[in-house]
């Protein structure tokens, strides 16, 4: 992520957290379980920002944190690596770290296990190896990374990343809490894909709801793919 995706980023963090997820909500938008998610808080990849109490209580940047750390190990990055950078970028960047600071990984990672480098300068394209702390060097970076996460998010997360075809679910962080909804209406998709297996489900949908065909179809798509991914995870 460069200093252009930081700055993206900034009306999040400077709003303060948005939206209100419990762990297994954060796993569906984020690929993994409830288990995971929880495994991640406790081990300090991300932080429950809108209620550290039990239950635990995520923001949509925690979300996006969440989402980064699925990202990074995806590409090979080590836990360890990602356990380390965390901790040395928080004075710095706060509760969201993985999403705010300047990071990238390297083509080798994806082969050996993962190296994690921070941008130090943006006009030289200098990095440091946080995950181990060596050296500088130089890298080629884009700018999208961040917007991307946010992105993919707000489309309903890491389940439409693996099935682009869905394109009728939004993820809003000031609607209904952020629970995922059709997109442009105030329409949960879970209520969607319940009321869709029952018998005479659909027309219910059509006739009350004013719901197409396709958006239907794509809530129930939705709500599959989350549960291959998390039962997967």
């Amino acid at each position: 992520m460069t200093e252009a995706g930081r700055v993206a980023d900034k009306a999040s963090d400077a709003t303060g957290p948005k939206g209100w997820y419990l762990a297994a909500e954060v796993g569906a938008l984020v690929g993994v379980s409830a288990e995971t998610i929880g495994q991640w808080s406790r081990r300090g990849y991300i932080r429950a920002s809108q209620s550290s109490e039990a239950p635990h209580v995520y923001s949509f940047q925690d979300v996006a944190e969440a989402f980064v750390v699925h990202d990074l190990l995806d590409r090979g990055v080590r836990p360890a690596q990602i356990r380390r950078a965390i901790s040395r970028l928080r004075e710095h960047y706060g509760d969201w770290p993985l999403s705010l600071a300047p990071l990238k990984t390297t083509d080798f990672a994806a082969r050996n296990g993962g190296e994690l480098l921070l941008l130090e300068d943006a006009a030289l394209g200098l990095l440091m190896d946080i995950g181990r702390g060596g050296g500088n060097q130089t890298w080629a970076f884009t700018d999208q990374y961040v917007r991307d996460v946010v992105g993919i998010l707000r489309r309903g997360g890491w389940a439409v990343r693996r099935h682009p075809e869905i394109t009728h679910i939004e993820v809003d962080p000031d609607r209904l809490s952020g629970r995922p909804t059709i997109r442009a209406r105030r329409v949960p998709v879970e209520l969607v894909a319940e009321l869709a297996g029952r018998r005479d489900g659909e027309r219910v949908l059509r006739s009350d709801y004013g719901l197409s065909r396709q958006e239907v179809a794509d809530a129930v798509r939705w709500k599959d793919a989350v549960a291959e991914l998390t039962q997967a995870a």
